[in-house]
């Protein structure tokens, strides 16, 4: 009886662990795509890639992209939305310490 619950335990964390691992690919593919579609031909996904950056946590290479993102894109309303995003990464940057080499770039 113990045999049986110990099986089904081992079981469910290694289910659970492959569900972790698929979740986390499929994220990952998702960033990579929402990426890509920051200098996407359609406005639209432009700003759908803008409002799931927005969302992420402050790192350098996004406010890099962010700044590459700003000198490319023709519509000054997304321009606005890709520059309020970087204060807002900036301020985070601040508050967590990371060196703000990002600002020279």
């Amino acid at each position: 009886m113990m045999d049986k619950r110990l099986k089904t335990a081992g079981l469910t964390v290694l289910a659970a662990a492959a569900a972790g691992a698929l979740a986390a690919i499929i994220i990952r593919g998702q960033i990579s795509r929402y990426q890509r579609d920051l200098f996407s031909p359609r406005a639209f996904k432009r700003l759908a890639a803008l409002g799931h950056i927005s969302r992420e946590p402050a790192s350098i290479d996004l406010i890099r992209l962010l700044r590459d993102f700003m000198a490319w894109e023709p519509r000054k309303l997304l321009r606005e939305r890709a520059q309020s995003i970087i204060d807002r990464m900036l301020d985070e940057a601040d508050q967590r310490e990371i060196p703000a080499t990002a600002e020279s770039a």
